[in-house]
């Protein structure tokens, strides 16, 4: 039988658990680092990497096929980042900045760094950022 997936519930109902990771994918996207919780981190992290995972393979397959296979594919890899975030701005620094940058690299796109605990309640606080 196979094992399922490690979800990642943090406390939250589906909607809310979706508008979080959503959000903090956004913010590292645009700033390139977020401070939150280990938990908030790894569960982001995988949803991250997707993106830019996506990013890279539009960029590929527009360099290996100009044609019109090629230019779908790209939009279709575009159109399902855009499904995840909704933000042109963020869509725009993945496929034009990050996945450039990030292209021969096979995965591991981010980091996490412990920083210590959060002062009111002593929550492990981590940096994810790119690397």
């Amino acid at each position: 039988m196979a094992s399922r997936g490690k979800l990642y519930k943090l406390g939250r109902n589906s909607g809310q658990r979706k508008a979080l990771f959503r959000g903090l994918v956004r913010s590292l996207v645009l700033h390139e680092r977020i401070r939150t919780t280990a938990a908030k981190a790894k569960a982001v992290k995988p949803l991250a990497e997707r993106m830019i995972t996506w990013g890279c393979r539009a960029q590929s397959a527009l360099e290996n096929d100009e044609s019109a296979i090629g230019q779908a594919r790209a939009l279709h890899l575009r159109r399902q980042a855009f499904a995840f975030i909704q933000d042109n701005k963020v869509i725009g620094k993945v496929f034009e900045e990050l996945a450039p940058r990030y292209r021969e690299r096979p995965g591991g796109y981010t980091r996490i760094l412990k920083i210590g605990a959060r002062k009111g309640d002593a929550a492990p606080v981590v940096l994810l950022e790119f690397v």
